[in-house]
């Protein structure tokens, strides 16, 4: 438990670190938290023993098809997140990880058969109800929460197919990713004339040791995340999951004093009332299966 609390923190605290680098680009940020990734969780690997798994997932061609279309979802979900931070748009970016939980149930309905009980019907109506409120008054902001919503329950459809571990999914990711975002920085530090608006990797030791450090916020929390998850119950995960746009929602408007406006408040509670009818069901529904179990 302390584990994964420790992890969603992490993650709930995500944007004060990239406030931080505000005077980077979006896509510079997620590049540098691409590459310095891949050597951090190749030495993770090594230590865990699991470096063969790595080299079993790249050389296996269905395999590597599914992480090359997770890798271009992870991101496409970084950047939009690191560019909604830098643009004041933390609200929007909590939505979207509010609504993701109830797009994969969804996603898992249509695209792997899964049933839904009633009660998770209605809280996707709830849900899209919150949606619509929002798209009413603030549309300028929904695209960021639909687009992470929809990147992030995507990305989580294509792991739950790939036959892959966490860690080893990511450093698989960030192994693809690696050459074309190396390149990118290559470009943008010789190709591109010095900006007085913006900073680089040299230009500040600061700014160095956090776009550095990106490695570590993204590697650091889903290390404890994943051992944590052997630990729990599914019901505790599902529940925990929640914990890190909660505090995104609280840094945003106590921190950083986003507007929350009527709009955002009828939808977040119809967001947090469908999440507590889901919760609560598929709390229920796991309990009645172990009881049936130990029948």
């Amino acid at each position: 438990m302390i584990q994964a609390l420790v992890a969603c923190v992490f993650w709930g605290l995500m944007p004060v670190y990239f406030k931080l680098l505000q005077s980077v680009g979006a896509l510079e940020i997620v590049a540098h938290r691409i590459i310095w990734s891949v050597p951090l969780l190749l030495i993770i690997l090594y230590f865990r023993k699991n470096l063969a798994s790595l080299g079993t997932a790249l050389t296996n061609g269905k395999l590597r098809l599914a992480m090359l279309a997770s890798a271009s979802l992870i991101a496409a979900n970084w950047l939009i997140y690191v560019w909604a931070v830098h643009e004041d748009h933390i609200l929007a970016a909590s939505l979207g990880y509010f609504i993701s939980p109830l797009l994969s149930v969804f996603m898992g309905r249509v695209f792997l058969g899964e049933t839904l009980s009633r009660n998770k019907w209605i809280a996707i109506a709830i849900a899209a109800l919150g949606v619509s409120v929002l798209a009413v008054q603030a549309l300028d902001t929904l695209w960021v929460s639909l687009a992470l919503a929809i990147s992030w329950s995507s990305y989580g459809l294509v792991r739950k197919l790939a036959d892959i571990g966490p860690i080893v999914g990511l450093t698989a990711e960030t192994g693809i990713l690696f050459l074309p975002f190396t390149l990118f920085l290559i470009w943008l530090s010789f190709g591109m004339p010095p900006s007085s608006s913006s900073q680089h990797l040299g230009d500040d030791r600061t700014i160095d040791l956090l776009l550095i450090g990106g490695s570590i916020v993204t590697a650091i929390p889903l290390v404890l995340f994943a051992a944590a998850v052997k630990k729990m119950t599914l019901s505790a995960i599902g529940l925990l999951n929640y914990l890190a746009p909660t505090i995104q929602f609280l840094v945003g408007v106590f921190v950083y004093n986003e507007p929350l406006t009527p709009s955002h408040m009828i939808c977040f509670i119809l967001i947090w009332i469908s999440l507590a009818l889901f919760s609560t069901d598929s709390y229920l529904t796991g309990k009645a299966a172990r009881k049936t179990q130990l029948a």
